[in-house]
């Protein structure tokens, strides 16, 4: 009997797919011109992010909140689901799917690490039986509030979600897959780092 375990952890925006996911959800529920406006609107805290004087988790709460705060769980839900259905499967590379079938056949877990909220990401996942470790939205009263339930799951968070959850000197081969310098402490569990593997 082969006991040989291998486990491989994907980042998701950028990595697997070739855009970021939450501007794709964004324009999908709420349209390109809304998309824009409010971007414009939220212009101080994009910038201040892109010249890393706001944290990511801070912009990035500004944006839920301002397309997405007060909205219905099951609407956003629904939406979330519709976009999973059709927009997001074209925007996976299909060489990072190429690799996920192969480590699938070689009997590899597979684990999608992602900034991301899971609302839009699970459907995706789950019919192909992955696991998915994420960003939760937090919802109160039935609505989505625009704020991040726990931390941001980027950077030194994903390595603290991973080891949380496995206990990774039971494999042999651990990868890991990622685009970004966030995803570099990821990586670097890795003994076998893959770092912007399916760009051209």
């Amino acid at each position: 009997m082969n006991d040989f375990k291998r486990i491989a952890f994907f980042d998701f925006d950028g990595t697997i797919t070739s855009k970021d996911t939450l501007i794709e959800i964004i324009k999908f529920q709420k349209g390109n011109l809304s998309f824009y406006i409010g971007c414009f609107l939220n212009l101080p805290w994009l910038l201040g992010y892109k010249l890393g004087f706001i944290p990511n988790d801070t912009a990035k709460q500004k944006l839920l909140k301002y397309f997405f705060g007060g909205m219905k769980k099951e609407i956003f839900q629904e939406n979330c689901d519709a976009f999973a259905a059709t927009r997001l499967i074209r925007l996976i590379r299909p060489e990072a799917l190429q690799e996920i079938s192969k480590l699938k056949a070689g009997n590899t877990e597979i684990v999608i690490v992602s900034a991301s909220a899971a609302n839009w990401i699970r459907k995706w996942s789950d019919s192909l039986l992955l696991e998915l470790v994420s960003t939760t939205l937090e919802i109160k009263s039935g609505m989505i509030t625009g704020r991040i339930e726990g931390k941001n799951c980027q950077g030194r968070e994903k390595v603290r979600r991973i080891q949380e959850r496995w206990n990774l000197a039971d494999f042999d081969e651990i990868y890991a897959y990622g685009d970004s310098e966030a995803d570099k402490p990821m990586l670097a569990l890795a003994t076998k780092s893959f770092y912007k593997p399916f760009k051209p």
